[in-house]
């Protein structure tokens, strides 16, 4: 199973290992500027080594995010989200058809807009659209990560995606607007709708001298803390976020992502099940607090 346009779920040249992953939806979200696009394509990236097939959804309406994450030339096929979402209903099939894939990493695939398409490119759509593509996206593939705007006040893509997804990535920098804005949205995100419980706090691009107690007055406790990386950086600034990353100034960062993607952040539905049944809290079985059981 892959995403070559020559044959969307196998290859005869190649096999992969079987793929027992009950996967799911994360959603990375964060304020401006906090590196969520950057580690949703690192979070993708990771996966895809692993043999894993995963869709990388580009939520962000108003710049093309495609063309900041690589060159033209590394992608094998264009498809547009504009096209998907123009639809009055989503199917697989229109998904597949629009899926961007990448000639160097046949286990990814990305969709988002094409260059010099803009939020005008597509007809106003609606939250059943989102509900039918996000779901299109989970049959096609184990794994779903999406980039989403920070403005989710105004756009709807990201706010369904935010609700339906299984978990959620909170990014913040440690700088004053950073957590201001952060703080701004709590009142909307712990509304029951957002489900609190799903959501992990992301300290992002942590400079050597934010010590932890810094990182803890700015943002509480952080699940995740992601080290600013120079490589990470100039690979940003070189539209190369697939290239690996192998300097001895990423290592942290590299370790920090494996956590991510070996941490069970795509199944809480299942954590759910497992606290219910044991009558406990899922902070108990997530580690946040501890674990009493009668």
């Amino acid at each position: 199973m892959n995403f070559r346009k020559a044959s969307i779920f196998q290859r005869d040249t190649e096999k992969p290992e079987a793929q027992n992953d009950s996967g799911g939806v994360l959603a990375v979200w964060g304020s401006p500027g906090s590196g969520k696009t950057v580690t949703a394509v690192k979070i993708a990236k990771a996966l895809s080594a692993k043999k894993k097939n995963v869709i990388l959804l580009l939520c962000d309406m108003s710049a093309p995010m495609l063309p900041c994450i690589c060159h033209a030339d590394t992608l094998e096929s264009k498809g547009s989200l504009a096209s998907v979402l123009a639809a009055a209903r989503i199917s697989e099939n229109l998904i597949k058809h629009n899926l961007v894939t990448f000639k160097h990493n046949s286990y990814l695939a990305a969709l988002g807009l094409l260059e010099l398409q803009n939020e005008y490119s597509t007809p106003p759509f609606v939250q059943k659209q989102v509900v039918e593509l996000l779901d299109g996206l989970r049959q096609i593939a184990p794994y779903v990560i999406v980039d989403c705007g920070s403005y989710i006040a105004n756009d709807i893509l990201s706010a369904v995606t935010l609700m339906e997804a299984d978990n959620v990535l909170r990014l913040a920098n440690c700088d004053p607007k950073s957590v201001s804005y952060f703080s701004s949205q709590l009142p909307l995100l712990e509304d029951a709708e957002w489900d609190v419980d799903k959501q992990y706090k992301v300290a992002s691009n942590v400079k050597p001298y934010q010590a932890a107690d810094h990182i803890g007055k700015a943002l509480g406790d952080a699940t995740f803390v992601l080290p600013y990386s120079q490589e990470l950086e100039e690979q940003y600034l070189g539209r190369d976020l697939l290239a690996d990353l192998a300097l001895k100034d990423s290592r942290p960062f590299r370790k920090e992502l494996e956590k991510m993607t070996g941490k069970s952040v795509f199944t809480l539905r299942q954590i759910r099940q497992i606290a219910d049944y044991f009558d406990v809290s899922v902070d108990s079985l997530l580690g946040r607090e501890p674990l009493e059981v009668a």
